[in-house]
């Protein structure tokens, strides 16, 4: 045997060694937990031997980690396709001291975060570890800080994908919460502090599940925008979200053809309503008649469900579908939807998404839990995005459009380019019963016949304001049009906004009512 032959087969046994990370009883323990390895999912993830690893020889940190001869750090780091495109990736191993994050570790992830930045291209983080490595120290903690910051740098430059897959605790859940996208599978949690820390302190006893589970995060606090039963699911649901996604804030976004034919005008429009203006419907069931071939990715589809955000095409091309949800809570704008919506539109703004925006609002939710949460900063946020957004924003009136909510849902005054409503819309301050009741408050009380006088009145209030004709005679809305041509219409008012160049004053940024 040559010494090249004798170096290559030590190599080659040293790159196996690799592979089995935290070796092969640890990946029968993941297993048995229903969990994949580190690179069983990058496997599921990436096209298949599209996978490049950087730094796989990078040695585990500290000798006293090496009494089972481990090589491996706790993480692989390099980059891949998706459906042909690129993008930079790391996972998290969980069989190598817990996926606990040392210098080297976060050494790598830095690598991969930088060529990303540099090269325009995602970052996905598949996350299943124990937080900073005690053992470690300061050094652990600067390497958060220092991953911090590149999440940082990055946003709005290059679309960021962070995958819960494990536990996530103390510093490293702000680097999921600072990307663009959380995904969360079953047996994931993430919370800064854990059950029995939280147990000492407040004497609250509780579950991983219920302190930081998956739902918990979709539901109520709003960190997780996707939560997914199993790995394998969700690894597949990232692929279908970067199908949608330029690969940065210099690309258009891709187009996929759905031959979907972009005149299809849709009868079933004229029933989606209820006659009754009170009775709720669902607003998917208008998304779905309006894009590409009924396709729409839901964001954030378990939180603040009175608002829909996601991801649909038209003509093939990547758009955002903002739309009120008169299911929940009748539609209104309230705290976390407003936070939700807002974030929505800042992240299609930054990658060149157009925003369509479809409308039916009574206004924003009144109450003292509102006030005292702060709506009223929460609900300038929604102001602030679609006023800030300069990509192609189109907004169609559905139904109901009333007071500071119908400026705040993408209207004229905020730069929309392209308004327009159904017949059925109504815009106006407030709801004609309660406008009557303060506008004809005397009449009322001096009426023989309190409910004839209402109910006339009311007919007279939606006559001179809550319709969409006198909206339309200030040129707040460009035209009223037959519901079956809302998707021709949409299309053709994209192709006449492809060129479009808005600008903003020039400054370092705004300040976003935080």
């Amino acid at each position: 045997m040559s010494i090249n032959e004798e170096k290559l087969n030590q190599l080659e046994q040293l790159q196996e060694e690799i592979k089995l990370g935290g070796g092969e009883k640890r990946i029968e323990i993941q297993h048995g937990k229903g969990k994949l390895t580190a690179r069983e999912r990058l496997n599921i993830l990436l096209d298949e031997d599209s996978f490049e690893e950087f730094d796989k020889l990078v040695l585990l940190a500290g000798t006293e980690y090496n009494a089972e001869k481990v090589q491996a750090e706790a993480v692989v780091t390099g980059w891949g396709t998706i459906e042909g495109r690129p993008c930079y990736v790391f996972s998290q191993d969980f069989t190598v001291v817990g996926g606990s994050l040392s210098k080297p570790m976060g050494d790598k992830v830095i690598k991969i975060m930088d060529l990303a930045l540099k090269n325009g291209v995602p970052v996905i983080g598949l996350n299943d570890g124990g937080g900073a490595r005690i053992q470690e120290g300061v050094d652990s903690l600067a390497s958060y800080g220092e991953i911090f910051l590149r999440n940082v740098l990055s946003s709005g430059v290059v679309p960021q994908i962070s995958v819960v897959l494990g536990p996530a605790a103390g510093g490293a859940v702000y680097s999921p919460a600072l990307t663009d996208f959380v995904f969360m599978s079953k047996a994931s949690y993430m919370y800064v502090t854990g059950p029995d820390v939280v147990k000492t302190v407040t004497g609250e006893d509780v579950t991983h599940e219920e302190l930081g589970g998956a739902m918990t995060h979709a539901n109520r606090s709003g960190v997780c925008h996707f939560a997914i039963e199993g790995e394998e699911e969700c690894l597949q649901e990232v692929r279908r979200l970067f199908s949608f996604l330029p690969l940065n804030n210099m690309e258009e976004p891709p187009i996929m053809e759905t031959g979907d034919d972009p005149a299809r005008r849709d009868e079933d429009l004229l029933h989606v309503l209820p006659d009754d203006v009170g009775r709720p419907y669902d607003m998917r069931e208008l998304v779905y008649r309006i894009v590409d071939a009924g396709d729409l990715m839901e964001v954030h589809e378990h939180f603040a469900q009175n608002i829909i955000v996601g991801f649909a095409r038209m003509m093939g091309k990547t758009v955002g579908i903002v739309g009120n949800q008169p299911l929940y809570n009748a539609g209104v704008l309230d705290i976390d939807s407003s936070r939700k919506g807002a974030r929505f539109v800042r992240f299609c703004d930054a990658f060149n998404i157009p925003i369509i925006t479809l409308v039916d609002v009574p206004g924003y939710l009144p109450g003292t839990s509102q006030e005292y949460g702060g709506i009223i900063n929460h609900g300038a946020k929604l102001v602030y995005a679609y006023a800030e957004a300069t990509v192609p924003k189109i907004t169609i009136i559905i139904r109901k459009a009333t007071g500071g909510a119908y400026d705040a849902m993408g209207s004229k005054h905020l730069r929309a380019d392209v308004n327009l409503a159904w017949p059925t819309a109504e815009i106006a301050v407030m709801g004609p019963d309660a406008a009557v009741n303060i506008i004809n408050r005397a009449e009322l009380a001096r009426a023989k016949n309190i409910d004839k006088t209402r109910a006339k009145l009311v007919a007279e209030y939606k006559r001179q304001f809550a319709n969409p004709y006198v909206a339309a005679s200030r040129g707040f809305i460009d035209d009223v049009i037959d519901p079956r041509e809302t998707r021709p219409r949409i299309i053709r008012a994209l192709k006449m906004l492809e060129s479009k160049n808005d600008q903003m004053p020039p400054k370092k940024h705004g300040n976003l009512p935080l």
